[in-house]
């Protein structure tokens, strides 16, 4: 059994480092009265079966990597925070008498966790955060418990120590969405000015899938499927013959036969739009709404040309690209026509260093 910082406040400020199955993603954020300054970032590949389904499979492998995306980045901050995905956590609010202090709640969780933990406690990690006091009992508190499988966390702590990070946090990719959104809210005024509101996002990155809704900024519904920007890149690999190298680089820059956007690129754009579709009526079938005021893509495919007006077209859904970085300040170490290309596959990056100033 280990403690895990989940939930807690970070004292100063680190790094978001977002490590998904094909690369890793890095920003570095500072704060000031007119919003927030991207102080530092970085986006690296990474080497084939580092990461197989958001396990991490080659430790040394992305060890290095994280050296040189830091090295490159030009931050000086060693603590950081990472997420482990949704679908290896469990989260579970649950009611603990009021009173209690923080190292009484973390024993009485431990001696009753086989009600809320389906692995034995030796192999698990976790952490809590009262939530307040509980509406059933006012001698109660209601307390969120996030916990995983100790692996999950084990293995990204030895990839940051070896890369000479410090793990400062380890955060759970929903709640750092959460925190995103909370940002990206404020650049749509629609969306600040109403209650209720009902938000999808969309997430497209290279092997994953990630459709999650929001009911005024509190996640309601996530789901995973094994789809992403992958699949057209190794379609253009496949018909061009192009090194995989090449076949990324010229689905990012063009230069692609006349064929490309008739033969590769639409067929790959009905089938992500086929994919968010089913995901809204999943959604739909298995709760009480039966639409949503705001649809957002995020992710590296979002920003292919003309997916928004696509999706907007076949779904009939208000649709907008997030990118939380396209109203912030930029230091000026940094390409900003790079940034700009990344923004939005940066979702998950922003809502971990977000947690700097919680």
């Amino acid at each position: 059994m280990s403690f895990l910082d989940f939930l807690s406040k970070p004292a100063k400020p680190i790094l978001g480092l977002d490590i998904s199955s094909s690369a890793v993603k890095l920003i570095e954020l500072s704060k000031s009265a007119d919003g927030y300054k991207v102080e530092a970032y970085r986006v690296m590949p990474l080497p084939s079966n580092t990461v197989v389904e958001k396990n991490i499979a080659d430790i040394p492998a992305l060890a290095e990597t994280l050296e040189r995306v830091v090295s490159l980045s030009g931050t000086k901050l060693t603590d950081t925070a990472v997420a482990v995905s949704g679908s290896s956590v469990i989260t579970k609010e649950i009611e603990l008498p009021a009173g209690l202090t923080d190292l009484q709640m973390e024993m009485q969780i431990e001696v009753e966790a086989d009600q809320y933990i389906p692995y034995p406690m030796e192999e698990v990690a976790f952490d809590f955060d009262v939530v307040g006091p509980a509406e059933s009992n006012e001698g109660l508190v209601t307390v969120l418990l996030a916990a995983c499988r100790q692996e999950n966390v084990e293995h990204r702590r030895q990839a940051l120590e070896m890369a000479g990070l410090n793990p400062k946090v380890v955060d759970v990719e929903g709640f750092a969405i959460e925190r995103a959104y909370r940002l990206m809210a404020n650049q749509f005024n629609q969306l600040e000015q109403s209650d209720n509101q009902v938000v999808a996002i969309a997430d497209i990155g290279a092997t994953t899938f990630t459709f999650t809704v929001l009911v005024d900024g509190k996640t309601i519904y996530s789901r995973e499927q094994s789809f992403g920007g992958k699949q057209l890149t190794e379609e253009i690999q496949r018909r061009y013959g192009l090194s995989w190298e090449e076949a990324g680089e010229a689905k990012r820059k063009g230069g692609l036969p006349e064929d490309y956007e008739a033969e590769v690129l639409q067929p790959f754009l009905e089938s992500l739009i086929q994919h968010i579709s089913r995901s809204l009526q999943f959604f739909y079938s298995s709760s009480n709404y039966s639409e949503i005021d705001q649809l957002f893509l995020a992710g590296g495919v979002s920003a292919l040309e003309g997916l928004v007006a696509q999706v907007e077209e076949s779904l009939g859904l208000p649709t907008a690209v997030a990118n939380l970085l396209a109203n912030m300040e930029v230091s000026s170490s940094i390409n900003a026509s790079s940034l700009s290309n990344d923004g939005p596959a940066m979702m998950l990056a922003v809502g971990l260093a977000l947690r700097s100033f919680d």
